[in-house]
């Protein structure tokens, strides 16, 4: 159900992704994923997954349309999941910029991508953001100068496959001379007949 205070998104997919998608064959995969996997609050498996990291990528928009991202680090959990419409992220002392609350305050929109190294996975969430100074919301986190209130609108996961573990390498990364394993959400049946016709995924005999 969606709460009816968050703002909503633009399209998944605009007409780049699309041509892209009609030019490498995954129109139909893409359309698949979509339909299974994106929604509009996080879930009991989204929100395990935030309480568990320590560290968040911000991704806002300036006032002249430019995109930046931000790398954000705390103690594991320091993300706090409010509700499953709601994240807060403290902001800590920094260089004085303010670029991202900055482009908050200036545009609103942002997206958030939240990377387990452990699983390995992946987690997008899209949202509209709030800059919050006040000394209540600053004084639920330890040494927060700022709090960025998220409400979520749209959340989907990506596949971890090419996350390298430590100084490990993912054995997903193509190299010369070798055939590198398929991931195994492509093996599930449910993607068997929109899988790309050249995907190694369709014609591997395992």
């Amino acid at each position: 159900m969606t709460d009816s205070s968050t703002p909503p998104v633009g399209a998944l997919y605009g007409p780049g992704a699309r041509d892209l998608q009609e030019r490498f064959d995954s129109r139909r995969i893409a359309d698949r994923l979509a339909d299974i996997t994106v929604h509009d609050f996080l879930d009991a498996g989204d929100i395990a997954l935030v309480n568990d990291q320590n560290t968040v990528w911000v991704a806002t928009t300036d006032s002249d349309g430019w995109p930046d991202v931000s790398y954000k680090g705390g103690e594991r959990g320091f993300v706090r999941v409010v509700s499953p419409h709601e994240l807060r992220i403290p902001f800590y002392n920094g260089n004085g910029m303010w670029r991202t609350l900055g482009n908050i305050e200036d545009d609103g929109r942002l997206a958030l991508l939240f990377v387990d190294h452990e699983r390995p996975w992946r987690m997008r969430v899209h949202g509209h953001g709030t800059v919050l100074t006040d000394a209540v919301s600053t004084g639920e986190f330890v040494g927060a100068e700022a709090v960025l209130s998220v409400r979520v609108a749209r959340v989907f996961p990506n596949c971890g496959r090419y996350i390298h573990q430590g100084e490990t390498i993912s054995p997903y990364v193509p190299r010369a001379g070798e055939t590198a394993p398929i991931p195994e959400w492509k093996r599930i049946q449910v993607f068997s007949d929109v899988l790309p016709a050249n995907d190694p995924a369709r014609t591997d005999p395992d």
